[in-house]
């Protein structure tokens, strides 16, 4: 891919379990815009199973997490015309595991901003895996201001 993952670009040094680049362990997501839908391909390992086959139902939730947390914070990039993402926290994310999610092949995240109120972002989001979906969320995330804890944590 040509472009930069949006973790990469604005968090080459984060160590957030779904989308830190510099987490070893974690998800390690890389997300990019491909016109106004911020996309993620993935692939899951072993370890990442709830039963032979099937996705853990907590990964599809942080995959679905990060994923719309990075479109809610380069959403305000865009939109503000900024240099560094503003770093935005999940206010509240709802998942709906629509059926199980094959744990082997390509997983596909798929998110989209439908509200800008300010610093609150709403995002909708789709898991992919084997053709279908798999999983939808419905995320609210805040831009933080210096003092919260989250503030700068990307950097």
């Amino acid at each position: 891919m040509d472009t930069p993952a949006v973790q990469d670009q604005y968090a080459p040094h984060g160590i957030c379990f779904g989308c830190g680049p510099a987490n070893a362990k974690g998800l390690r997501i890389k997300s990019r815009w491909e016109g106004d839908k911020l996309v993620a391909h993935w692939h899951a390992e072993p370890h990442h199973q709830a039963f032979p086959g099937v996705l853990n139902g907590g990964i599809c939730g942080a995959l679905l997490d990060c994923h719309s947390n990075w479109c809610a914070s380069t959403t305000l990039l865009k939109q503000r015309g900024l240099s560094e993402a503003p770093t935005t926290v999940t206010s509240e994310f709802h998942v709906k595991l629509k059926r199980p999610t094959p744990a082997e092949g390509e997983i596909t995240v798929v998110a989209w901003p439908t509200k800008v109120e300010g610093d609150v972002v709403t995002v909708e989001a789709e898991l992919h895996a084997g053709g279908k979906v798999t999983a939808t969320c419905t995320g609210v995330f805040v831009a933080v201001k210096p003092g919260h804890p989250a503030y700068h944590r990307w950097g």
